[in-house]
């Protein structure tokens, strides 16, 4: 599976994702949560699973898994990456083993952790930037998946930080007082361009040092579905990340002059003197800006989460069990540079919510004769214990053959 096939599966999913978040304020890491499906995708057993999980994931399981191997085992400089699958001792079977030994060998193992491990695997994996695990990790819990990406990058070239009435007229509710300014520099690519989904567009891409690219999208009117600015950000970024230059622009001779709700168009007489003579020029200003998020993904079954919980306990020889499926992301985007990260995990756990299957009782009437033995064994509460076994462990010190009961 190439990366650019990848990509392409990923916009639906990171459709539904955003969807799934709402219109408001978040933060999600669609990759994140493909990796762990795509992980997970060997154990799907049947036609029809196989079917489902290569619908959510644009891919068929077994390229998505083995994409995702590579993933985590040749990692971005810029972005930190890890898995972890851990089950409680005694529920192997030969199938989970199998798909286990077939991991990368970056991905942790093991027990299943207490709150704080997981808690501490989470902020390692992120670089400090979450430090809670975004399941709660009761005794119930006897199996655990989770991935972590993470990215901390400074621009190649700083913005410029003006007030924020540069901005003009906006429709931010609580306005910043300052806000940022792309300079005119090649590493900060800016246009406007025509998307199929979204209409005209603005773009700003900014550079990282050592190879991230991270793209804003304004439409040109505010009416537009965020879910269409989504889906036409994702198309314009992923290709000029794979080659500067592939978007077409849009001319601004072929656009109005004057003030529009997103961008003015001005026409100006340019000096053969001025350092500048580039026909065009686009200049973004745009706030810094944060966002915490942390989402259930069980609401819609076509992120996969259903289904892999479902080919999990099918591996393991378990019938119905309860799961949990959850996102922590947070992100935050400077006037020097970009960081973000996320943990998505996936819990099985017991639970008494399920119907008990049938239990029988017995009662035992000693009304006969009977034997009786007293048997003596080290105790360590009771004086110091050697790791060697003492001279009374196991002994049998008394015993009796009852045939003559007594008064209570």
């Amino acid at each position: 599976m190439e990366p650019a096939a990848a990509g392409r599966g990923l916009f639906g999913y990171a459709e539904r994702l955003h969807a799934l978040a709402g219109r408001g304020h978040h933060v999600v890491s669609p990759l994140g949560a493909w990796l762990l499906v795509a992980l997970c995708a060997p154990l799907a057993a049947g036609e029809q699973a196989e079917r489902e999980l290569a619908e959510v994931l644009g891919a068929a399981p077994a390229q998505a898994a083995l994409f995702a191997a590579r993933l985590l085992a040749e990692p971005h400089p810029l972005v930190a990456a890890g898995a972890g699958v851990w089950l409680r001792p005694g529920l192997e079977t030969e199938r989970f083993k199998g798909w286990l030994s077939g991991l990368p060998g970056v991905v942790d193992t093991g027990d299943i952790p207490s709150q704080d491990e997981a808690d501490r695997w989470a902020a390692r994996r992120t670089l400090g930037l979450i430090t809670r695990f975004p399941v709660a990790l009761t005794p119930e819990v006897f199996c655990l998946l989770a991935t972590a990406l993470a990215t901390k990058v400074s621009w190649e070239v700083p913005f410029d930080v003006v007030d924020a009435a540069e901005l003009g007229r906006h429709r931010w509710p609580s306005p910043p007082r300052h806000v940022l300014r792309a300079p005119r520099d090649p590493r900060h690519r800016q246009f406007l361009a025509e998307t199929a989904r979204a209409g005209p567009v603005a773009v700003h891409l900014a550079r990282a040092r050592g190879g991230l690219l991270v793209g804003s999208v304004i439409a040109a009117s505010h009416t537009v579905a965020p879910g269409d600015v989504l889906a036409a950000a994702q198309q314009i970024v992923t290709a000029e990340a794979g080659q500067p230059g592939s978007v077409a622009r849009l001319s601004l001779f072929d656009l109005p002059a004057g003030d529009g709700p997103v961008w003015s168009i001005t026409e100006e007489q340019a000096g053969l003197d001025a350092p500048d003579t580039a026909p065009e020029r686009v200049t973004c200003v745009l706030p810094a800006w944060s966002a915490e998020t942390r989402l259930g993904l069980l609401a819609d079954p076509a992120l996969g989460f259903h289904a892999t919980a479902h080919a999990i306990l099918r591996a393991l020889n378990l019938g119905p069990h309860p799961y949990q499926a959850r996102q922590a992301a947070m992100a935050r985007y400077t006037a020097v540079g970009f960081e973000a990260a996320a943990v998505t995990a996936l819990a099985l756990a017991m639970s008494a919510t399920f119907p008990a299957s049938r239990r029988r009782a017995a009662t035992v009437r000693f009304a006969h004769p009977y034997a009786v033995v007293a048997a003596a064994f080290d105790d360590p509460r009771a004086r110091d214990v050697s790791p060697a076994p003492g001279a009374w462990h196991g002994l049998p010190v008394f015993s009796a053959w009852v045939t003559e009961p007594a008064e209570a």
